[in-house]
């Protein structure tokens, strides 16, 4: 099922089709068709993206903008393509766009059960920084919540450019506005 090359760009509202699948198979409190949309009218505020391969939709992700703090709203991969560096790319685009706007930090939560989301987090330099008490409500899971500092800086810049050379070379990426 991993044939062609995955091409990482803005999401648009004809991708909202494949990103809720997605969201539906990934989540124990799937985001709405309506809460996507609503999001995508926030561009000022909102940076989202998609992982296509073939055509169709297999990864997204999500950035939301609040001065100089950045935060990872979502990120998912079809389950057929994770281990590919999906991810990792969209992770990557996110975080290039969070610097290109002027963040200094990013965050977000993962399920404390979830060590391969944690691992790939860690990859990028974010830490973690504190628990939310079942914030997964339906899964009775608590969020690890992590940070990573000082994005802005030449040394995360050297981290991002490592991060990319490292990842298959089968991917095109496009602006994330």
């Amino acid at each position: 099922m991993k044939e062609g090359p995955v091409h990482i760009g803005p999401m648009r509202r004809r991708h909202l089709r494949g990103v809720v699948r997605i969201e539906h198979d990934n989540s124990s409190r799937p985001w709405s068709l309506g809460m996507f949309m609503s999001e995508l009218r926030y561009r000022e505020t909102r940076r989202y993206v998609v992982a296509q391969r073939g055509g169709g939709v297999i990864g997204f992700g999500g950035l939301m903008l609040v001065g100089d703090d950045a935060h990872i709203t979502n990120i998912a991969v079809d389950e057929a393509h994770r281990r590919g560096g999906v991810g990792s790319r969209m992770l990557l685009a996110l975080a290039r766009a969070a610097v290109d706007e002027g963040a200094t930090q990013m965050s977000l939560e993962v399920r404390v059960s979830n060590k391969p989301a944690q691992e790939l987090y860690r990859r990028f330099g974010f830490a973690p920084a504190g628990v939310r008490k079942n914030y997964y409500a339906a899964l009775a899971e608590d969020a690890l919540v992590m940070w990573a500092s000082d994005i802005d800086t030449p040394a995360y810049a050297l981290r991002l450019d490592a991060i990319d050379a490292e990842l298959p070379a089968d991917a095109v990426v496009g602006g994330v506005r």
